[in-house]
């Protein structure tokens, strides 16, 4: 099933309403869909790389009014709709322990979720979940996203097609690397 969905976000890259497809993709992404809209940008700005910043964007506001509905699925309807979709993601048993920390960690939390693979998803869910800040949660998720997509952008603007692999396959671990160099600075200004 997940192949099928893939193939399908695939597809909807060429098609003539590919910006709301885009849009529609990275909105419910961030509350309960498997795959995630970077699919269908790569096609899409390689296909059209003057639109990148326009793709980006489009991914960048619905995403983050998205993670709003993950965050109001997490705060008004859990035990509903919440605990069924991080079920349906292997989640749902590390999320009560979870729960007592997550807000220690709520900003750095959503931030690594969205730049990474990590399904971002899980983290609106716990946002509205624990009862994090909507204003931390929304700054962070714009901050994210934005970083994210915008990388994505960025790289296939300037290098085009040889960078699609390289994205597909070392996104997560880029990423990974940005966010220890972020943690790595905020702890030598503190400490420093």
């Amino acid at each position: 099933m997940l192949r099928r969905l893939y193939d399908l976000t695939i597809r909807l890259a060429d098609h003539p309403q590919a910006l709301w497809w885009l849009a529609a993709v990275s909105f419910i992404e961030s509350s309960v869909f498997p795959i995630p809209p970077d699919v269908l940008m790569i096609p899409m700005i390689l296909a059209n790389p003057r639109k990148a910043w326009i793709i980006a964007t489009v991914s960048l506001v619905a995403s983050v009014l998205g993670g709003l509905l993950g965050y109001a699925i997490g705060a008004l309807a859990y035990e509903q709709l919440g605990r069924p979709i991080l079920e349906t993601l292997g989640k749902a048993d590390a999320m009560q322990a979870f729960s007592t920390r997550f807000n220690d960690f709520g900003f750095w939390a959503v931030l690594t979720a969205g730049v990474t693979p990590f399904p971002y998803k899980v983290i609106t869910i716990m946002s509205g979940w624990t009862g994090m800040p909507l204003a931390t949660f929304m700054a962070t998720s714009v901050l994210a996203r934005g970083i994210r997509f915008f990388l994505v952008a960025a790289l296939l603007w300037k290098f085009g097609a040889p960078v699609r692999d390289f994205i597909e396959r070392r996104l997560g671990l880029m990423a990974l690397l940005f966010i220890i160099l972020l943690f790595g600075g905020f702890y030598l200004v503190k400490h420093i």
